[in-house]
């Protein structure tokens, strides 16, 4: 209709006149550029209606067994089976190199990011330079929430409680080994607020990952470690480790035995969060319904009884909501590496 309407008013008479002249080419050349813009976005809504039409990759900086790698295949099993495409887990061990390959992907929803915080809101606080702009990724989803948690080797370790290990550390400084899951990750972060709250120190043991640091907090090779629950709790469940306490701010309602850290070290609050995320410029139809399906799994009956299992508070937020989190995220991260004195060897 608007384009009938157009070709009717050139075809009107006086047209001929300079000044009618001049308005009606100024007209059809917005007109042409509004239209332009309005069909270019046609092609990304067309695609997002038809994505995706092959396999999709979604890769995760970290080795395989963690809750950073188990949480995105609980979801992308899911996703293959509602889009009769495969999603397959690419593990590419080192935060800056995962990410780094995600970064560069063409922009297509074919290749999408899961992470942690470290990647996405931490290292740019951390590291001088990055091969890769943090903030130019596009949000799709925080898929969820896992308690940080303090476990001790119970063969190594006598304390029972925060109290007793902090009295403990201090008697003892720089006895206790804390393993983390690598230089920078949530975990290690939550290891020096731990120590700047509580005026202890640890020697930090650094892993590449939540499976090789539990491998090595059962092999004796380390003390303590501020662990996701989900993936320790079996090794608890089973007396390999001892849990002292949760990072939530609150007890949880499945471990009420269980005090928080915050009871001891009031304010002290730390969990680990996973996301989902698209090369910059991914088009936003694409972007809205990966995440609307990360949601829909996240709904689904089975996947949320396996996200129960690994301890998990499902979230399954909006992109723009994502967008907002990881913001306020970048500040809360910074300001505890500034106040810590975070430093990288």
């Amino acid at each position: 209709m608007l384009i009938r309407v157009v070709m009717d008013h050139a075809r009107r008479p006086n047209s001929g006149s300079l000044v009618a002249s001049r308005r009606r080419v100024i007209f059809c050349a917005g007109l042409a550029a509004i239209l332009g813009t309005a069909f270019a976005s046609v092609p990304d809504a067309a695609g997002a209606q038809d994505y995706p039409t092959r396999s999709v990759k979604i890769i995760v900086p970290f080795p395989a067994g963690g809750t950073a790698d188990l949480m995105p295949r609980i979801i992308a099993d899911f996703l293959s089976r509602k889009w009769k495409q495969a999603v397959v887990i690419e593990n590419k061990p080192g935060a800056a190199v995962g990410a780094e390959a995600a970064f560069y992907a063409e922009p297509d929803g074919y290749t999408l990011l899961s992470a942690p915080a470290p990647p996405l809101v931490i290292n740019q606080s951390l590291y001088p330079k990055l091969g890769f702009d943090p903030t130019a990724f596009v949000p799709i989803s925080v898929m969820g929430i896992v308690p940080s948690a303090l476990v001790v080797n119970p063969k190594k370790v006598s304390a029972k409680t925060v109290a007793e290990l902090i009295a403990y550390a201090r008697a003892d400084p720089g006895r206790l080994t804390s393993a983390t899951q690598g230089n920078g990750t949530t975990s290690h972060l939550t290891s020096e607020m731990f120590q700047m709250m509580a005026k202890v120190k640890f020697i930090h043991v650094p892993y590449r990952g939540s499976a090789p640091a539990l491998q090595g907090m059962l092999a004796g090779d380390c003390d303590i470690m501020f662990d996701n629950l989900g993936v320790s709790l079996p090794l608890v469940k089973s007396g390999q480790l001892r849990l002292l306490a949760v990072g939530t701010q609150m007890r949880m309602a499945a471990l009420p035995e269980v005090p928080t850290i915050a009871e001891t070290l009031p304010g002290f609050a730390s969990s680990a969060w996973f996301a989902v995320v698209a090369p910059p410029k991914t088009a936003r139809p694409i972007v809205e319904k990966i995440s609307a399906d990360i949601a829909a799994a996240i709904r689904s009956p089975d996947v949320a009884k396996r996200l129960d299992e690994l301890s998990a508070e499902p979230v399954a937020s909006t992109p723009d909501a994502s967008a907002r989190f990881m913001r306020e995220e970048v500040e809360r991260w910074g300001n505890l590496i500034k106040a810590a004195g975070v430093r990288l060897d």
